[in-house]
């Protein structure tokens, strides 16, 4: 049995890295029926797009907010196979500021993530979110790579 980790958080963007992480926190949290499993995803806006007119920004995050309410949704019919307090979140803003900010205030003992998500940029050991995280988490983080 896991007794050392209570409230486990996942930080999740649809990456193949991330869907392991959650498989992975997931079998954690099989372990112990009192392990508390928390799915954060963080929907950063993409910056606005010059000349767009207002109506044209709003277009672009209500689709991105709906894809992300849609994964969401996923994520929470596969944590229904679990007995454990599990909730999955949708927050807006800098990712790692979020996750950390997230794992602060409900006191996670355990964040697992990805190594890198789903940036344009290959970054040569961790992405920039994980490496963020890593630095600034209170808790252990568990890279899944």
């Amino acid at each position: 049995m896991l007794t050392n980790y209570s409230r486990i958080v996942v930080a999740y963007d649809h990456s193949d890295l991330s869907k392991k992480a959650l498989k992975m926190a997931m079998n954690m949290a099989k372990e112990d029926q009192q392990i508390q499993l928390f799915v954060v995803m963080v929907m950063q806006p993409e910056k606005p797009i010059p000349y767009a007119s207002g109506y044209g920004v709003v277009a672009i995050l209500e689709s991105q907010l709906e894809k992300a309410n849609a994964v969401r949704n996923e994520i929470e019919q596969e944590l229904k196979s679990l007995p454990n307090k599990t909730k999955a979140l949708l927050l807006q803003g800098n990712p790692g500021l979020m996750i950390v900010d997230y794992v602060k205030q409900n006191d996670a003992d355990l964040v697992v993530m990805g190594s890198r998500g789903l940036s344009g940029l290959k970054e040569l050991f961790l992405g920039s979110v994980s490496h963020y995280v890593v630095q600034k988490a209170h808790c252990p983080v568990l890279i899944v790579k």
